[in-house]
């Protein structure tokens, strides 16, 4: 029922989080309930909308804090110049850069399920920009490398035809679903700006680069 009466353990289970920190919550007063004598109490209808108004102000914090958080997701030495023909030798090298970042784990598992991905379909989204992306479990945080190309990749098969330049390749922790999202959403968009795509392909070094894309 809407208005069932909950314990701290049925809230602990419905939330997927241990009792200690439901009983935490409600002794700051973030979640809300009530005691019944010495004991916490919760109406299941007002948790209901207390998770789903968190879960929005998530989604709209992360819509705009993006564009504030690509320092903390790129940095210069994940920036790389390639030289590849092919989208197979490019994807490796860049995979192999963002192995470096230490929220990779296994860099093994990155490379193969970057390859596999771009196999079930192509990252290419036009304007001769390429995309590929990861959730794994094995990735501790959202990292991102960015490769600009000295020579077309002539074989991303965009839906343009555009040979890719740029890649944009993007690892998250398999529970980022949302996040993940966005920065895709963040990189797709930002990237529509021609002059910003001729800019980073003109750039002689990694720091020009990323501080194109941190401004």
């Amino acid at each position: 029922m809407e208005d069932d009466i909950l314990t701290i353990e049925e809230v602990a289970k419905y939330l997927r989080v241990s009792e200690r920190t439901v009983y935490d919550w409600a002794q700051k007063g973030e979640i809300p309930s009530g005691k019944i004598g010495t004991v916490w109490r919760f109406k299941k209808s007002e948790v209901e909308k207390w998770v789903n108004d968190r879960l929005s102000s998530s989604s709209r914090s992360l819509r705009m804090d993006i564009p504030h958080q690509v320092k903390s997701i790129l940095s210069p030495e994940r920036i790389v110049f390639l030289n590849h023909q092919t989208k197979h030798d490019a994807l490796v090298e860049l995979s192999q850069n963002l192995a470096t970042a230490p929220q990779i784990k296994d860099a093994k598992e990155l490379e193969e399920e970057i390859l596999k991905r771009e196999e079930l379909m192509s990252t290419a989204i036009g304007r001769g920009i390429a995309i590929p992306h990861v959730r794994l479990s094995s990735v501790t945080d959202l990292v991102v490398s960015v490769g600009i190309s000295r020579a077309d990749i002539i074989d991303f098969q965009p839906l343009d035809d555009t040979p890719v330049r740029l890649l944009f390749m993007i690892a998250a922790a398999y529970n980022q679903h949302s996040y993940y999202l966005q920065t895709l959403s963040f990189f797709s968009a930002r990237l529509k700006n021609q002059e910003l795509r001729d800019a980073l392909l003109a750039a002689q070094t990694p720091l020009e680069a990323y501080n194109l894309l941190i401004n």
